[in-house]
């Protein structure tokens, strides 16, 4: 049996991206939800199947409490943060494959500005708090400073410089791109809000190489997107998006997001797995694929990503960019939505809900004739992929 193509998303819903939503995450965990449902024509007795991450503050029975299902079949979790969130829709897909479930709500809902911060710093284990493995593997380098997301990010940033000769202008061009893209998006937080190389170069340092306009937003906000069979699918009202690969991947001596221990820190060999698995389920390369939805919660990753992915080779990505191949037009338009630097931080369930955008045709920034559009979660973690396709 063949995952690919048993499974699509026919719907995705979203409440507005902020910086203090002003309600609790269940409540907007059930916004996204129904109108997501509302999206698929889905009544929500339908729902037999619920996935979410093992961060997410929210519980499935309550959930399903609140939706007023009969029954409820299949509810796991994926762990770590963003390198899950494709890890919800590989599992959702499985499950509608092999018969466990009919109808999967994936779902993400987070007040992460307003209630916890993700990127402050924390080298030790909360007091009274159960000791985790996390916590043992942040022993490893904690005690040198590296105790947050951008910090540990920072290293395999400027080991990449040193090897390919890559500059802050070559991390910013990226974020440039994002926020073009965020622009011109009324749901994105920097909607109306573009910025140029100078405003990226100017902006204070965070961990050295990194600036302010090469990280990702922190924000509020929830995503949910309903998986269904294939069969079913072709029968929805609104066109989806069919799951023709999905994929999870840990690389070696993965320690967190701090992989100092590997031969080389300037790739992410995470999604080089995750790549490899979506090629081959897929029957796709990289010149098939219309649009990357890359997962950017830091600038530098998009670039690794690109490599890890093929679209171009080691040291290349760059130039790529440079030359505008992640532009709207280019040879890769790269998260269209504005990505996480531009339109929201929710642990990347908003770039899966423009993915399937892309293949509807709906999208603010639309590619014409998109087909095929690669997803990745979170690099330099434990990770998923998707390719979603027309169907």
């Amino acid at each position: 049996m063949s995952l690919s193509g048993a499974a699509a998303i026919v719907g995705i819903g979203a409440t507005e991206f902020s910086k203090d939503s002003g309600r609790s995450e269940h409540r907007l965990a059930m916004e996204a939800i129904t109108a997501a449902l509302a999206d698929a024509d889905i009544a929500p007795e339908e729902v037999d199947g619920l996935v979410k991450f093992t961060f997410d503050n929210t519980y499935a029975s309550t959930v399903a409490r609140s939706l007023g299902l009969r029954s409820l079949r299949f509810f796991p979790e994926t762990p770590a943060g963003g390198g899950g969130g494709c890890g919800t829709v590989t599992l959702a897909a499985l499950a509608v494959a092999a018969g466990l479930a009919n109808v999967v709500v994936c779902y993400r809902a987070m007040n992460e500005r307003s209630q916890q911060r993700f990127g402050v710093p924390r080298s030790a284990p909360i007091p009274g708090a159960a000791v985790t493995s996390g916590d043992l593997d942040s022993s490893w380098h904690g005690p040198y400073g590296l105790s947050t997301p951008a910090a540990l990010i920072g290293m395999s940033a400027r080991g990449y410089m040193h090897r390919y000769g890559a500059t802050s202008e070559d991390f910013g061009r990226v974020s440039v791109a994002a926020r073009r893209h965020a622009a011109t998006n009324p749901a994105a937080w920097f909607y109306g809000k573009p910025i140029t190389l100078g405003d990226h170069q100017t902006s204070r340092m965070i961990s050295d190489p990194l600036r302010l306009l090469d990280c990702c937003q922190e924000s509020d906000g929830a995503v949910a997107l309903v998986v269904t069979s294939a069969a079913r699918a072709r029968r929805a009202r609104r066109p989806a998006a069919l799951v023709t690969g999905a994929a999870q991947g840990v690389g070696s001596n993965t320690v967190l997001m701090s992989n100092h221990y590997r031969d080389d820190i300037t790739v992410t060999e995470e999604i080089a797995i995750v790549g490899e698995q979506l090629w081959a389920q897929s029957g796709l390369r990289p010149a098939d694929i219309d649009v990357g939805i890359l997962y950017d919660h830091f600038s530098p990753t998009v670039l690794m990503q690109l490599e890890a992915l093929g679209f171009c080779g080691a040291g290349e990505a760059p130039d790529f960019v440079r030359e505008g191949g992640i532009e709207v037009g280019g040879r890769l338009p790269v998260n269209t939505n504005g990505g996480q630097l531009g339109e929201a931080y929710i642990h990347g369930f908003n770039g899966m809900a423009e993915a399937v955008r892309q293949v509807r045709g709906s999208a603010v920034n639309q590619v014409p004739g998109a087909e095929h559009v690669v997803v990745t979660s979170g690099s330099h973690v434990p990770t998923s992929g998707l390719v979603l396709s027309r169907i």
